[in-house]
């Protein structure tokens, strides 16, 4: 191989680097900033790109993506003078890239400090208890302050949230005692509660079962009564029964004998009971004449019955 030969593999080799150098393969969701003689010449976008060797170069490259940048600790001060220390995370994206070359020399850095003096501002108005309630309050904020002052980066702030707020020691066994006592009184408080509620139930039961009691001792009386007057009112009906048959029977033939007979018995009987009974007593003359008893037992009986005919 000649010497010519050599120099034109030599310049066929450059000549392929040089075109291999002016392609470029620009991933998904990046972009590039190309300069034209140190001048903005345009913006490559995903896929296949060719740019001019030597006069134009890849200046900036910047992802599309959102980017999470953690926000380093440091320490502010309450509005009630308690120092304490206090990091997060900032979610941005840069959505102008020409901007994001050339307005500002790293958007990144600027962000983030850009978030710890609002953040040092937004917990310096508030109290150090108020701070774990706020973080809403100051991740809104930051989000705000950030994304205001980064609109000439071509960035925009998405989203910031507070990781830790971590207060001195002491005020963490300050904060550890009132957590411990709010603890117990709310135990304290259930408990007595509860027995307030235990107490209550057991004063309605015994309410409920006096009522009860009262109830079927109410029921108890009525139903007595009712029995009584049924009782009552069976023996009546008894009796009247009883009466008119001994009415019928006396009407009967011979009835009438059956009764003085039967008056003079009980005469007899009831006098021999008034003897056993008493140690004196007054003996009629003619108590000898059972004759004259049944006579005197049956004029008796006439005359009730001539007076209930009369009537």
């Amino acid at each position: 191989m000649n010497a010519f030969s050599v120099i034109l593999l030599g310049l066929g080799i450059v000549v392929v680097l040089i075109f291999l150098s002016s392609i470029k393969i620009v991933p998904q969701r990046s972009a590039y900033i190309v300069e034209r003689l140190g001048k903005y010449h345009t913006t490559l976008l995903a896929g296949f790109k060719i740019i001019m060797p030597f006069i134009d170069k890849i200046a900036y490259k910047h992802t599309l993506k959102e980017q999470a940048i953690d926000v380093a600790s440091q320490i502010c001060i309450t509005k009630d003078n308690i120092a304490v220390e206090v990091d997060g995370i900032l979610y941005l994206q840069v959505i102008d890239p020409k901007k994001a070359s050339y307005g500002i020399d790293d958007y990144r850095f600027a962000s983030i400090q850009i978030a710890q003096t609002t953040m040092r501002s937004v917990i310096g108005r508030l109290e150090l208890d108020r701070t774990f309630e706020e973080r809403d309050t100051i991740n809104t904020s930051i989000v705000e302050a950030v994304d205001k002052a980064s609109d000439p980066w071509g960035v925009k702030v998405t989203r910031y949230e507070v990781k830790n707020i971590t207060p001195p020691q002491s005020i963490k066994d300050a904060m550890e005692k009132q957590m411990r006592a709010e603890r117990e009184k709310r135990a304290m408080i259930a408990e007595s509660e509860g027995e307030k509620q235990a107490k209550i139930n057991v004063a309605e039961g015994e309410k409920q079962e006096l009522i009860k009691r009262s109830e079927g001792e109410k029921q108890k009386r009525i139903n007595e009564a009712e029995g009584k007057g049924a009782e009552i009112e069976r023996i009546a009906k008894a009796t009247a029964w009883g009466i008119h048959e001994i009415a019928q029977a006396i009407n009967a033939p011979g009835g009438k004998d059956a009764v003085n007979l039967r008056i003079a018995e009980q005469y007899l009987l009831e006098f021999g009971k008034l003897a056993k009974e008493n140690n004196s007593m007054i003996i009629p003359t003619n108590m000898a004449d059972i004759s004259s008893i049944i006579a005197t037992a049956t004029s008796v009986f006439k005359q009730s019955e001539q007076a209930s005919a009369n009537k």
